[in-house]
């Protein structure tokens, strides 16, 4: 047998699973496609998470693409962070191209572009389904972490949160928080130091401040009513095919702490909503993040411990994570080590810097006899890859440098009359876009505080009304026991002192 059969043969039965799978492309063996030696992924592992990356314009989006094409065919849904606002074209059919017919025709799989299942969701005051939680929902721990307080602030935090259940005051939207906030060192001290204990002024000072700091990046925005259902995000057409929920994050590069904050609530949300699934052989949601650093890179230590538990957990509720970024570094080693299936595509070895990261970086594959995966790395062209996935049984499947398939819809984005089409189509937008802004902490606080000050304000009256009465009897009685206020000079004139003096004087005259 010839090397190019020998490595056909180990490929393919490397790849060959009793489920569902999801085929990514044909491997490549000394820079040639090897036909129909098919790079699958079993569905049965995608719940174990996942990593695609590489440098700039070598096909991270179109094989992030190809797999949220593929899962939706299969029935399972799709959540995608859509930071460079380049997925929209998911919904509509690929015109198709000549290069694509020879990619095709090179890794031995036909062809067949299709529109998909989508539906487009914004954080912001983006065209969309509008996704908001409350501050409730978040409850003590999370806004601590997002806040990233001390331990004392934290500790004030739950006793806010105490004081609203136990006063019935719902916590929605950040000005219900800030505003209980203020009253609790303010005019509900004592009641606060009387049920709580002592509140520092200085320490909601500083809450307040980080809650500033989050506004400003649009928390805002997302904090309120109607909180989104998160079920919303696994719904199935009629045909059988999952929907594929597109978040519009163009708008928000520049607001790490919102973009952490929402994927924090998304993942505690879901990891509490959905049911143990235990080993379904399918996935019930796959979320690819895209531009995973900006996660990363602006969380504090509480928040990424929180996010390293949770991709731990997450994944026996069928849940999977894929992270895309330009290198794996951008992941931290504690999550990096919980994913099962890696798409590297091509890194550049510009700097000295580069070269340590690359060589790092073949370390996470499994050895082979027939790449030096290091050189491969700096090797691949645009829309190959090196794909180390989990079979089913979770052991590493061959490692192979894959050209990848091309994605079926369209590779653009939409036209504005096509995301018009598509929200006036959209069942969720009319189901979350409706603003709400019932009573709440703030308003009941509100007249909480005018009532106390009315009840204030009247107490001061009848105070003054009785010393006014006081005073009125007072002067009566004067008149009424007939005492008339002398005038000064008569009392001078008739005074003892006076009369004395004068008679001492007239009688030294007379003599």
């Amino acid at each position: 047998m010839t090397r190019e059969e020998v490595f056909f043969n180990h490929i393919t039965e490397g790849n060959t699973f009793k489920g569902d799978y999801i085929t990514l492309g044909s491997a490549i063996l000394d820079e040639e496609t090897v036909k129909e030696a098919f790079v699958k992924v079993p569905l049965k592992t995608m719940n174990r998470h996942g990593l695609i990356a590489g440098a700039t314009g070598t096909g991270k989006t179109k094989t992030l693409q190809v797999l949220a094409e593929n899962l939706s065919d299969q029935g399972i849904p799709v959540l995608l962070m859509d930071i460079k606002g380049d997925l929209s074209g998911l919904a509509q059919p690929s015109p198709g191209h000549p290069k694509i017919d020879e990619r095709h025709e090179k890794i031995g799989l036909p062809f067949n572009p299709k529109a998909f299942p989508v539906e487009i969701m914004s954080l912001s005051e983006q065209d969309g389904v509008r996704l908001r939680a409350t501050v409730s929902e978040f409850g003590p721990v999370l806004i601590s972490r997002i806040l990233d307080v001390s331990e004392t602030q934290a500790g004030i935090i739950a006793v806010i949160f105490k004081y609203c259940d136990d006063h019935k005051l719902p916590l929605l939207d950040l000005k219900d928080f800030k505003k209980i906030l203020q009253y609790a060192t303010g005019e509900g001290k004592k009641e606060f130091t009387e049920a709580y204990g002592r509140i520092s002024p200085a320490s909601t000072g500083a809450i307040l401040r980080r809650i500033v700091e989050l506004e400003q990046q649009g928390g805002d925005l997302f904090f309120g009513e109607k909180s989104f259902e998160v079920e919303d995000l696994t719904r199935i057409t009629s045909d059988g095919r999952g929907y594929i929920n597109i978040i519009r994050l163009t708008d928000i590069q520049d607001k790490p702490k919102l973009f952490s904050t929402f994927m924090l609530s998304l993942l505690a949300e879901i990891y509490e909503t959905f049911p143990e699934q235990g080993d379904s052989g399918r996935p019930e949601l796959i979320m690819f993040i895209d531009e995973a650093h900006l996660i990363f890179n602006e969380a504090s230590k509480a928040l990424l411990n929180q996010i390293e538990s949770i991709v731990k957990l997450i994944r026996s509720k069928g849940i999977g994570l894929y992270f895309v970024t330009q290198n794996p570094t951008d992941v931290p080693e504690a999550v990096l080590s919980q994913l099962g299936l890696k798409v590297q595509h091509a890194l550049r070895a510009f700097t000295a810097k580069d070269r340590k990261a690359i060589k790092l970086t073949a370390q996470n594959y499994p050895d082979t006899e027939y790449y030096d995966t290091a050189e491969v790395l700096t090797s691949l062209g645009i829309g190959e890859a090196l794909v180390s996935a989990l079979d089913e049984k979770g052991r590493p499947t061959p490692l192979a440098a894959t050209m990848m398939r091309a994605p079926m819809s369209r590779m653009d984005v939409l036209t504005k009359t096509e995301l018009n089409q598509l929200y006036d189509d959209s069942k969720l937008v009319l189901k979350y876009n409706e603003e709400i802004d019932r009573e709440s902490a703030y308003e009941m606080l509100d007249e909480k505080i005018k009532k106390a000050e009315a009840l204030k304000k009247h107490e001061e009256e009848r105070l003054e009304k009785e010393k006014q009465r006081e005073r009125e009897t007072k002067s009566r009685r004067k008149k009424s026991s007939g005492y008339q206020r002398q005038n000064p000079i008569v009392k001078v004139l008739t005074s003892a002192t006076f009369i004395r003096a004068a008679f001492s004087i007239l009688k030294k005259v007379i003599k």
